[in-house]
């Protein structure tokens, strides 16, 4: 059997990842592709419990570099419990945010720095970088007005437009650093219209 691929999706709170994750799950059953979806951070029971530390937005005293480590631990956790075995059985793995969001979030808004995130996420990255990462390329003044504002309870949506800013300016950056893996699609188009460039892209990588 051969070894699964695995596909991240990236971008802007509010940019539609969640929409394009239910068109792409019903595309792959109606073809029969073997996959499964997950998201970061989260994936399993201990990731899960990270996930809530990170995003309660009582826990406004967390310090920058807690934040990022937190994130590390949950991914590598999640790797072992749900990514590994999916690949491993020859699933399509599709992500829902990976460790570009560490990079975009913690590396450029949050200022800790490129090779602080890269280190602390070696393990992911030496073992598990994707075959395939979708940006949804939409800026957060869009995103938010899309999703009428930011959600009260969460940590990192709450953290203002200012900060967004720096998180979207991370992810074009990169788009641009690595372009051989980061796909960048125009997120003001019609779901559908997304949806078809979405299969488009993965069939170009031979991730479909």
């Amino acid at each position: 059997m051969s070894r699964g691929k695995f596909i991240t999706f990236e971008g802007c709170d509010g940019c539609g990842k969640s929409t394009q994750l239910r068109l792409l799950s019903e595309y792959l059953t109606k073809k029969g592709v073997p996959h499964i979806f997950t998201r970061e951070p989260g994936g399993g029971k201990i990731s899960e419990a990270i996930r809530e530390i990170l995003l309660n937005g009582k826990n406004a005293e967390m310090t920058d570099e807690c934040e990022a480590l937190l994130y590390a631990a949950a991914r590598a956790q999640h790797l072992r419990d749900k990514v590994e075995p999916a690949l491993a059985n020859g699933k399509l793995v599709v992500c829902d945010r990976y460790v570009d969001s560490s990079f975009a979030y913690q590396a450029f808004a949050r200022g800790l720095g490129f090779e602080f995130i890269e280190k602390i996420n070696a393990f992911a990255l030496e073992n598990y970088l994707p075959d395939c990462t979708v940006f949804f390329d939409l800026t957060p003044e869009e995103a938010f007005q899309r999703k009428h504002g930011a959600d009260e309870n969460d940590r990192l949506e709450q953290a203002g437009m200012e900060f967004h800013k720096k998180v979207y300016a991370g992810y074009k950056r990169l788009a641009e650093k690595y372009p051989e893996r980061i796909v960048c699609i125009n997120a003001r188009q019609t779901p559908e219209e997304i949806a078809k460039q979405v299969i488009d892209v993965l069939k170009k990588k031979k991730c479909l």
